[in-house]
């Protein structure tokens, strides 16, 4: 448990709480901190703040108390007069006030407290307030209790830790909670007592007094001590805890940055975008997050997560079970629509508190499920995973008031050459609240170092020839519209025909085989990239011709399973979602399975962090992809201290060959310049960049690209 798993009152009141009972012993229990400032020092005093601490020093926490003396009017006097030195005044009124314990308990109490001293989990400060004419009593009353994933209850009010203050005098105390929208007032609380603590509050003098800590470990160390006092007088006390509908596991615990990221968007009411590196935990931060925000509704709230793909809601209801809920998945189960009719009725008419509906793009964009939603009113949060995809015009007609709360998530937010869109995204959503790089994930070692290998491959003559037709019709097309808002359809098709070339070079499957076969053979753990196309007339070994065309995975496939020998399998969205759990798990057993081939299905969201080498054939001109997919390769994971990438470079003509590359057509810098950038992303947080370096003078050597101002690489 921690403090948010408590019930807290705002406000305990001395004649109609039991304000040790109900406060300080379940609250310290939970806690790892415990920073006390009180009116007036006594062993009275002492007793009473002893309640609830026995827990928190067995959990290994350390209090801090800082008090003021009671000074008699002769102390006063004197001090006024100046008959002693004012600081011996002070030490005698607090020696004083070190009494004889009164009852059995008390001295167990007192015997508790002096082994704390002792062992270190206890320090005392004296406090005073001085201006120039005279030294006064501090009696400001608050206190700080911290729990180990950091969360914070100050209080503050009239009571003193006393026996008539706990008693019989009617006094109060105020609570704020650092988790319930008064952040603010618990670190004004914090910083204040840190400035007394360090003798740094002006007007506040801390008197140093070591010899206090040896007389009461004297006075009142007897025995070894009694843990169990609290039980053994308030008898087992139940911890009432919240009605929190999202609870995060005791197994699952927040990064500074996770914590960090929930947060900012509390403190943007709920509204923003968790902008982190693939591998780095956007699912469970935003399941932190809306338990963050269940807690501040008390449980009241409709939360809806959309996801790109339905693979990616396999993985989110494993994780949003692991919270405590049971969310209707909302796409192709039997039933769904009935039941999520249902759901949307009983909570506008307060049937049930809250619910939770998962779905895809696709379906969230319906007619039917935005009717549905426009039914809705009160607290409804949106989810959206890899929100990068919902800026496409359907998801943009769904951004709806309706969604009072709003997070995306995305490792690449930006959409590729969609200003608009983009834009869109953070007008509905808000802004970032955090921005967890790759670069930082890696420093941080919360992803894998990696090394980076670029294997050029050349297309073949006839492929070259298709690549320069394609160019030329493109731009034939783009001239006739030079102030086109918008890309033609005709010459998007065209690009398409283009990048599926590219990524079926021929020529790559022939390195794969060699690179695979020369070190790989005996290896696991690896992942294929394919891309979604065919390849025909493959000849990678023995002069083997495939006379039909077939898709590059299968290709894939047959050459490492059957050649080569290799037990492989194929990741695919054609697998369900038992066959996918299967393969994951024989992949997990390297003995069982070596590698994964994979098209699209593991671009985003799919968790197999057991990866170590990835040969990727096939990327696009859309820097997501790749980012995503180097994500894939580098989750930790036991034993993996690092990652290897083999990247697929296509370019026109072979370096090595004595062409002229200037006399050919500028359409070949296009294909440069896509390779060339991936690789220089790839290379600057790889722990081998010279590697690409070299292979970048010679593409530009080759291309002769030494001249300022670069080169207009065309389309």
């Amino acid at each position: 448990m921690s403090l948010r798993d408590i019930e807290i009152k705002k406000e305990y009141r001395s004649l109609l709480d039991q304000v040790a009972q109900d406060f300080f012993v379940p609250l310290l229990s939970q806690a790892i901190s415990y920073k006390r400032a009180v009116g007036f020092f006594s062993s009275s005093a002492f007793v009473e703040i002893s309640k609830g601490i026995a827990a928190l020093t067995q959990n290994g926490g350390k209090i801090q108390l800082v008090a003021s003396p009671y000074l008699s009017d002769e102390d006063i006097q004197s001090i006024r007069q100046g008959y002693e030195l004012r600081e011996d005044i002070v030490k005698r009124a607090v020696l004083r006030e070190l009494r004889e314990a009164q009852n059995h308990d008390e001295e167990s109490r007192l015997n508790l407290l002096a082994n704390l001293i002792a062992d270190g989990y206890l320090d005392v400060k004296i406090a005073l307030t001085e201006d120039e004419s005279e030294l006064g009593m501090y009696h400001e009353k608050m206190g700080l209790i911290e729990d180990a994933e950091g969360n914070v209850v100050a209080f503050s009010g009239s009571m003193n830790e006393s026996r008539t203050a706990f008693t019989v005098n009617y006094e109060s105390i105020d609570v704020f909670c650092s988790w319930d929208g008064e952040e603010d007032r618990v670190q004004k609380k914090a910083q204040t007592f840190a400035a007394i603590w360090s003798d740094c509050e002006p007007n506040i003098k801390i008197i140093e007094f070591p010899e206090l800590n040896q007389e009461i470990i004297d006075r009142y160390k007897r025995s070894k001590p009694d843990f169990d006092i609290d039980k053994e007088q308030f008898g087992s006390i139940p911890l009432k805890k919240c009605d929190c509908w999202i609870k995060k596991p005791a197994h699952i615990g927040f990064y500074d940055y996770q914590k960090e990221a929930i947060g900012e968007w509390e403190k943007r009411n709920f509204c923003g975008m968790f902008d982190m590196a693939t591998g780095t935990g956007k699912t469970l931060t935003a399941l932190g997050a809306l338990e963050r925000l269940c807690q501040i509704t008390k449980s009241n709230l409709g939360v809806i997560i959309v996801c790109p793909f339905q693979h990616l809601i396999e993985q989110w209801v494993v994780d949003i079970r692991d919270f405590g809920i049971d969310p209707l998945i909302c796409y192709s189960a039997k039933d769904w629509k009935k039941n999520f009719k249902r759901a949307v009725s009983d909570f506008r008419f307060g049937v049930i508190k809250n619910f939770c509906f998962i779905t895809t793009n696709a379906t969230f964009a319906t007619d039917y499920f935005q009717n549905e939603i426009d039914k809705l009113k009160g607290n409804i949060c949106l989810v959206v995973d890899e929100a990068h995809n919902f800026g496409a015009k359907k998801q943009l007609d769904c951004m709806k008031e309706v969604f009072k709360f709003r997070l995306a998530l995305s490792a690449t937010l930006e959409r590729h050459h969609d200003e608009y869109g983009t834009q869109r995204l953070f007008d509905f959503f808000g802004e970032k609240c955090i921005t967890y790089s790759l670069e930082r994930a890696i420093k941080e070692d919360k992803l894998t170092p990696y090394y980076y290998y670029p294997i050029p491959v050349y297309f073949d003559e006839d492929e070259l020839e298709t690549y320069n037709e394609l160019t030329e019709k493109i731009i034939n097309i783009l001239r006739k519209e030079p102030d086109r808002r918008s890309l033609p359809k005709s010459a998007e098709m065209l690009l398409i025909q283009r990048a599926r070339l590219i990524a079926s070079a021929r020529n790559k499957l022939k390195a794969l085989y060699d690179i695979i076969s020369s070190e790989y053979v005996n290896d696991n753990q690896m992942l294929i990239y394919c891309g979604a196309t065919t390849v025909n007339n493959v000849s990678y070994i023995e002069g083997k011709v495939e006379e039909d065309d077939v898709r590059q995975i299968n290709h894939v496939v047959e050459m490492l399973g059957n050649r080569l020998g290799m037990r492989v399998s194929k990741f695919t969205s054609d697998e369900d979602a038992k066959e996918r759990e299967e393969i994951k798990e024989y992949f997990k057993n390297g003995d069982m399975l070596q590698a994964l081939v994979a098209i699209r299905c593991l671009d985003e969201g799919m968790n197999i962090p057991g990866i170590r080498t990835a040969f990727i054939l096939a990327s696009s001109t859309n820097p997501k992809e790749y980012i995503q997919r180097r994500g894939r390769v580098l989750r930790k994971a036991e034993g993996k201290k690092h990652a290897k990438i083999y990247d697929f470079i296509t370019l026109p003509r072979d370096l090595d060959s004595a062409v002229n590359p200037l006399l050919h057509l500028d359409s070949e810098y296009s294909l440069i310049r896509r390779e060339y950038e991936r690789m220089e992303d790839f290379a600057i947080l790889s722990e081998n960049p010279s590697d690409v370096v070299r292979l970048q003078d010679k593409i530009t050597s080759f291309y002769n690209l030494y001249y300022a101002g670069g080169k207009n690489y065309g389309i």
